[in-house]
C-alpha cells in the first residue's frame, strides 16, 4: 500500500505538471518545415548561390569571345608648307569601318571598309582630282596552323566555364546538404534538450514531495533532522539541475533558429518532438554506392579532373610553334565627286589587292611553354589521385556511419531497459524506506540513478537519429527525404 500510495502521488503530481504546462503549448514545429525555412534563409545557402550565379556568368564571358567585334574610326589631318611656292596645304578625312569575327577554328575573319578625301592647295594647281574621294573594301583572314588551332582548343574557355557552373552546382549541393544535416542535429538536440528539462522537473517535483513527506515523518518522530536536511539538498540539487537544463535550452534554441532564420530570436520555437525509432535497416554496399553516386565532394572533384584536361589539352597545344596562315583581298575606287561615287567604283574591280602570307614564330626551345604542360599533367594526375583518396575516405566514412547506426540503435534498447530498472529500483528504495528498512540517502542515490537514465535514454535516442543523419549526408539521400530539388 505504501508503494502504491507513492507511486499514484508521484504520478498525480506529473500529470499536474504536463496539463499545467499543456495550457499554453506552443505550436508543432516539424523538421521538415526547418529544412523549409533554412532554405529561404540560411546564410550559408545565400553566399552559396552568388558563387553559382557568378559560375554562369563566367559561361557568358567565355562565349562572348566570339562575338562580332565592331571597329569605328575617323580622322580629320591638314598640313601647310610655307616654304613651297606658292605655299601649298592639304587636307585629309579618314574614316575606317570593320567587323571581326572569331571562329571556332581559330581563325580570324576581319571584313573593312575606309572611306577618304584627300584636298590639296593650292587649289589651281592641275589635278587630277582636287579633291579627291577614295573608297576601299578588305576581307581578311588569319588562321592558325599549329599553336591554338582546332575546336577542341579554342572552345575549351567555354567548356571549362560549363564545368564550373557544373562544379558550383556540386558545392552548392555540398553546402545544402552540410545545412540539412545541422538542422537536423539542431532540432534533435533542441528535442532533447527540451525533454531532458521535462526530466528534472519530474525529479524535482518527486525531490518536493519527499521533502514534505520526510517532514511530516519528523512532526511524527519517525525521520530525523538529517534525513529532512538531505531531502531539502536533494531538492536544491533538482533546481540547480532545471537552471542548467534550462540554459541548454535556450543555446539550443538559438542553434536552430540561427540555421532557419535571419535574426529572428525574438520567439523560441514550437514545439520539436523526437521521431519515432522505427528505423529501416541500413546496408553498406547500398550506402556505398549511393555516397559515390550523390555525394558532391566526389563529383565536384571529377568535375575538376576534366577541367585540368582541358588546361592539359590548351597546354599541349601550346607547346607548338606559332605557324598562321593569312589571305587578305580589297577592292580600291576612286572618284572626284562624292563618296558615293567613290564606293561605287570600288565594286568595279578595276583596282583591287591580295595576299597571301605565312608566319612562323617560337620562342628558342620552347622551354617556358614545356614546363607549363608539365604542370598542367601533375595538376591531373595530383588530382586523380586525390580522388582516388576521396574514394577511400568514403567508404571508411559509411563504414564508420553503419557501425555508429547499429551500435546506437542497440543501445536505445539496453538504455531503454536500464529506465525500466531505475524506475523499479526507486520504487523498491522509497518502500523500504517509509518501511524502515534502509536510509533516505539510499532513496536519494536511486532517484539520481533514474534521473541519470531517463537522460542516457533520451542521448542514446538522439544518438541514433544523429548517426541516420550523418549516413544520409554522406549517401546524399536526405535530400530526397525532405523533397528538395536541385535547379540543373
Amino acid at each position: 500500500m505504501i508503494r502504491q500510495s507513492v507511486f499514484l502521488a508521484t504520478l498525480g503530481l506529473f500529470l499536474f505538471a504536463r496539463v499545467s504546462a499543456e495550457e499554453n503549448v506552443p505550436p508543432v514545429l516539424t523538421l521538415q518545415e526547418c529544412v523549409d525555412r533554412a532554405l529561404n534563409k540560411n546564410f550559408d545557402l545565400q553566399i552559396q548561390r552568388f558563387s553559382t550565379e557568378k559560375a554562369r556568368d563566367s559561361v557568358i564571358s567565355a562565349d562572348a569571345g566570339y562575338d562580332p567585334v565592331f571597329a569605328l574610326s575617323t580622322l580629320r589631318a591638314g598640313s601647310k608648307d610655307a616654304n613651297a611656292a606658292p605655299t601649298r596645304t592639304s587636307q585629309e578625312d579618314l574614316t575606317r569601318f570593320s567587323v571581326t569575327q572569331k571562329l571556332v577554328t581559330g581563325a580570324s575573319v576581319t571584313a573593312g571598309t575606309t572611306l577618304d578625301r584627300y584636298k590639296v592647295g593650292p587649289y589651281t594647281a592641275p589635278p587630277p582630282y582636287n579633291p579627291i574621294y577614295n573608297s576601299g573594301l578588305t576581307l581578311s583572314v588569319k588562321q592558325p596552323l599549329l599553336q591554338g588551332a582546332g575546336v577542341t582548343i579554342n572552345r575549351a574557355a567555354i567548356a571549362r566555364a560549363k564545368l564550373g557552373v557544373t562544379l558550383a552546382n556540386y558545392y552548392f549541393k555540398g553546402v545544402l546538404l552540410n545545412v540539412v544535416r545541422d538542422v537536423e542535429g539542431a532540432f534533435y538536440n533542441l528535442a532533447f534538450a527540451r525533454e531532458q528539462l521535462k526530466v528534472y522537473r519530474f525529479s524535482l517535483g518527486v525531490a518536493q514531495k519527499l521533502l514534505d513527506e520526510n517532514k511530516s515523518r519528523r512532526t511524527a518522530g519517525v525521520a530525523t533532522d538529517l534525513e529532512v536536511l538531505q531531502s531539502e539538498v536533494g531538492v536544491a540539487a533538482a533546481r540547480r539541475n532545471i537552471l542548467l537544463a534550462q540554459q541548454t535550452v535556450r543555446n539550443n534554441e538559438d542553434s536552430l533558429l540561427r540555421l532557419i532564420g535571419q535574426f529572428e530570436f525574438d520567439s523560441a520555437p514550437g514545439d520539436v518532438r523526437l521521431p519515432d525509432d522505427s528505423l529501416p535497416p541500413v546496408s553498406f554496399d547500398h550506402s556505398y554506392a549511393l555516397a559515390l553516386a550523390n555525394q558532391p565532394d566526389y563529383a565536384a572533384g571529377k568535375t575538376y579532373a576534366e577541367q585540368l584536361k582541358l588546361d592539359a589539352l590548351v597546354a599541349k597545344s601550346n607547346r607548338l610553334p606559332s605557324l598562321d596562315l593569312g589571305g587578305a583581298i580589297g577592292y580600291n575606287g576612286n572618284d572626284r565627286d562624292s563618296y558615293g561615287s567613290a564606293a561605287g567604283n570600288a565594286w568595279s574591280g578595276d583596282a583591287y589587292n591580295w595576299q597571301v602570307d605565312l608566319t612562323l614564330t617560337f620562342p628558342w626551345g620552347l622551354r617556358a611553354e614545356r614546363a607549363a604542360y608539365r604542370q598542367a599533367m601533375s595538376n591531373l594526375n595530383q588530382q586523380e589521385s586525390s580522388l582516388r583518396q576521396l574514394d577511400q575516405n568514403i567508404f571508411v566514412q559509411v563504414r564508420t556511419a553503419i557501425r555508429s547506426f547499429e551500435t546506437n540503435r542497440e543501445s536505445v534498447e539496453i538504455s531503454s531497459l536500464s529506465t525500466e530498472l531505475s524506475e523499479k529500483q526507486f520504487e523498491f528504495e522509497k518502500a523500504r524506506y517509509e518501511a524502515g528498512l534502509s536510509t533516505f540517502r539510499f532513496v536519494q542515490q536511486s532517484q539520481a540513478d533514474l534521473d541519470a537514465a531517463r537522460v542516457n535514454e533520451l542521448q542514446a535516442r538522439v544518438n541514433l537519429h544523429l548517426s541516420l543523419a550523418d549516413l544520409a549526408r554522406l549517401e546524399g539521400s536526405s535530400l530526397d527525404r525532405y523533397k528538395i530539388k536541385l535547379e540543373d
